[in-house]
Formats: C-alpha cells, structure tokens, sequence
C-alpha cells in the first residue's frame, strides 16, 4: 500500500518529507535575511528573536537542523531564495541542497524487493547440536556495599578549603600537640 502510495505522487520527495518542506517554505516569509561579508554561501538569518547562520555551500546552520537532518531547514530555505531569488531556481534548490535519501525514487527503491515476515517460534527449524547446547550467562562479580560516586560539583557550589593542623594548646596552625615534648615545642 505505501509502495503504491508514494509512486502514485507526482512528487520528488516522499509524502512526509515534502509536508516538513511545505511547513517550512511558509515559515520563511516572516524570516529576514543578511550577507554581511558578501559572500555567495554564507547567509545570516534573523526572525522571531533568534539569528541563525546558514553556509549552503558546506550545507549546515546553526540551528543544526540542516546538519542532522539533511534536509533544507527554514534558515536554509530563506538564504536559497535570497541567492535564487522565487522563481523555479528556487524550487529546485531545495530539492537539490536536500539528502537525496528523501527521494521517492530511493524509497521505491529500498522496499522493491519482498521482506519476508519471521514465522511463529513453534514452526522454527533449529539443528539439534543447537538445542543440545547449554548457554550460560557470563560471569558475574557483585561488589558488596554500595557503589562509590564520586560527585562533581554544581556551578554555584564551592570547594571547602582543606582543613590544617591546629594544635589544641596554643591555638596555631601548622602543627599538633602531639609535636609539644614537656610543653615546649620541638
């Protein structure tokens, strides 16, 4: 059924990739578009308090939708109509700055042979020698007590300073009373 649904379409890209790219290509008229240093690939993008930067020629944005995805985000398609202006270039383009993995062709061609469904477990033909062998699970140390984290610290935590010495007769750092012979200090 999906086979006959996505060679039915007149599209390029499955049905679902085509929805996302219509969503976007309508967002884009509110998004403004920059080329501060004047070069042809590189394009800032500012709209709805967020700027984004856009390289078409390296293929990525900083929203880093472009880059997982790999298909034109809508800081991508508003620097393609700013460098193909709305014409049929335009259309293209997105299509062709696009992963071509998206392509109704590469799906039509990824599902065009059978896949054939696992049978129930009870009309499985095992070998006997498999059956006869025992698997047992791998070995197992249990550590006593309770597993030690060590914790690191927050950002607004702050480190205690560690503690000196402080003998307990004269009151200074640096030193125990147990360093005190005949109550002088040695």
């Amino acid at each position: 059924e999906r086979y006959a649904f996505v060679g039915g379409k007149k599209n390029i890209f499955v049905p679902s990739a085509e929805r996302i790219l219509r969503d976007n290509k309508s967002v884009t008229d509110s998004l403004y578009v920059g080329n501060p240093n004047g070069v042809l690939d590189e394009y800032t993008v500012f709209g709805n308090g967020i700027t984004a930067k856009v390289n078409l020629l390296e293929r990525n944005c900083s929203c880093r939708k472009f880059d997982l995805v790999k298909m034109s985000c809508k800081h991508a398609m508003t620097a393609l109509r700013a460098k193909y202006g709305d014409g049929e270039d335009y259309g293209n383009s997105i299509y062709d700055y696009s992963s071509p993995i998206y392509k109704a062709e590469s799906y039509l061609l990824a599902y065009s042979e059978a896949i054939n469904v696992v049978p129930p477990e009870a009309e499985w033909t095992v070998p006997q020698e498999l059956v006869d062998t025992k698997i047992s699970p791998p070995p197992y140390d249990p550590k006593l007590g309770r597993k030690k984290v060590k914790r690191t610290k927050g950002v607004g935590e702050t480190f205690k300073s560690k503690k000196r010495n402080r003998c307990s007769i004269c009151k200074k750092s640096g030193h125990k009373r147990t360093m005190y012979r005949m109550g002088l200090k040695s």
